[in-house]
């Protein structure tokens, strides 16, 4: 197996503390007045956005767990929860500009999520392995 480039190990552990965190916040804050109203702004029923904010949350705590592991499907999962995501985000969201710093940050996981060494380790191939033509 090959060795977990640092990059993995720091995007699977932030997102693992940052889903748990986000679990139990939007647990929290459910019967919060002032979240309520915030919410309640969106075409999107207050508990449609608090059981996907539960189920995106905890999808990628899993996914992050499985990225420690070098399983592959963990991170394509991520990738395409988190696209669709925040794409309904976008839709729900009553504050667009929020969202600037979320698509930063997911462009930059993605970068590294798909570099080379990130390629070797998820697909079992040494690094200086070239990938199989086609």
């Amino acid at each position: 197996m090959n060795k977990r480039p640092i990059s993995i190990s720091i995007i699977a552990w932030y997102m693992i503390v940052s889903c748990a965190i986000s679990l139990v916040t939007t647990l929290v804050s459910y019967n919060n007045s002032q979240v309520q109203e915030i919410m309640a702004r969106s075409p999107v029923p207050v508990s449609v956005q608090m059981a996907i904010g539960v189920g995106v949350a905890a999808i990628n705590l899993i996914c992050g767990v499985f990225m420690l592991k070098g399983a592959n499907w963990s991170r394509l999962t991520f990738v395409t929860i988190s696209v669709i995501s925040f794409a309904y985000s976008f839709y729900a969201s009553p504050i667009k500009l929020i969202l600037i710093p979320a698509l930063l940050i997911l462009a930059l996981i993605i970068f590294f999520l798909f570099r080379p060494e990130a390629n070797a380790f998820f697909t079992g191939r040494s690094s200086a392995t070239p990938p199989p033509l086609p």
